[in-house]
């Protein structure tokens, strides 16, 4: 997401790239591989025999990489061609619709986590895509914009939290973003991305009741002197708010703002 997206030139301005940036939003969860389409998240060490709830072939780990063999009868593709045999898998890293392995339209990804592997499944005919209507979210406003300053930490921080699935797992956290709402000041622990821009999970006082129960929040990389631009109208759905299968980190102690965030991205609306 562009600096310029986030810090507009006048309030019309910026209440259009809102509606443009909110239409691109739901577009791309509505997509064949949106977040709508993970049908479910197979961690390998539940299943020792290699056979995985309704996806073809023996999945096993091997160290470092996934163990994948395959038959005439399965009707797996590998990087696009039929495939049988053996092939060893690491963790995708391309968008869902590049990942090595698929069955039809659908799309097996490699997931690594803290050393354990997973298959995830991504299937275009979800039956949560087919429901999905919109992302209820709260119009422009001007007053959820906010000037604030980017403090690193002198040394990267790991916490333990929940995750959306009940397992705690690490979150690493280097510095925290502070700003002002209504005369009050407010922080939030973020991470960096590897592109510069911040990433943090944070809940409120609309968490659970009017929005879903946290949500993400990905300010542009600060500039030289800390200056970041805290837009909540941006405020996001994680994942799992679209599908149950993802494994979200919960907000870190200390990321529940007191306020109430009537802003941004709200819940999930299904017909």
């Amino acid at each position: 997401m562009s600096t310029d997206a986030q810090q507009p030139h006048g309030p019309e301005q910026a209440a259009q790239d809102w509606k443009h940036w909110h239409e691109e939003r739901t577009a791309a969860v509505a997509g064949p591989y949106g977040p709508l389409s993970l049908t479910g998240t197979h961690w390998l060490s539940d299943h020792p025999e290699g056979r995985l709830p309704g996806i073809p072939g023996q999945w096993r780990e091997d160290g470092d990489a996934v163990v994948l063999d395959a038959t005439d009868g399965d009707g797996l593709t590998v990087d696009g061609e039929p495939f049988t045999g053996r092939v060893r898998l690491t963790a995708d890293r391309d968008p869902i619709d590049g990942s090595r392995v698929a069955h039809g339209a659908r799309r097996l990804v490699v997931l690594s986590r803290e050393g354990l592997w997973a298959v995830r499944d991504f299937d275009p005919d979800s039956a949560a895509r087919r429901v999905f209507r919109t992302i209820e979210a709260t119009p422009y406003d001007a007053r959820w914009v906010r000037p604030g300053t980017f403090r690193a930490y002198d040394a990267s921080r790991t916490v333990r939290v929940a995750n959306a699935d009940g397992v705690e797992r690490k979150l690493g956290l280097a510095g925290e973003i502070a700003f002002e709402l209504d005369g009050t000041e407010h922080t939030l622990q973020v991470a960096v991305e590897a592109d510069g821009s911040l990433w943090a999970v944070f809940a409120d006082a609309t968490s659970g009741r009017s929005s879903y129960r946290f949500r993400f929040l990905r300010p542009a990389a600060p500039a030289a002197d800390g200056a970041v631009t805290v837009d909540l109208n941006r405020a996001l759905l994680p994942p799992c708010a679209f599908a149950d299968h993802f494994i979200c980190p919960f907000p870190p102690p200390g990321n529940t703002l007191s306020v109430a965030v009537e802003a941004g991205e709200r819940n999930r609306v299904d017909h």
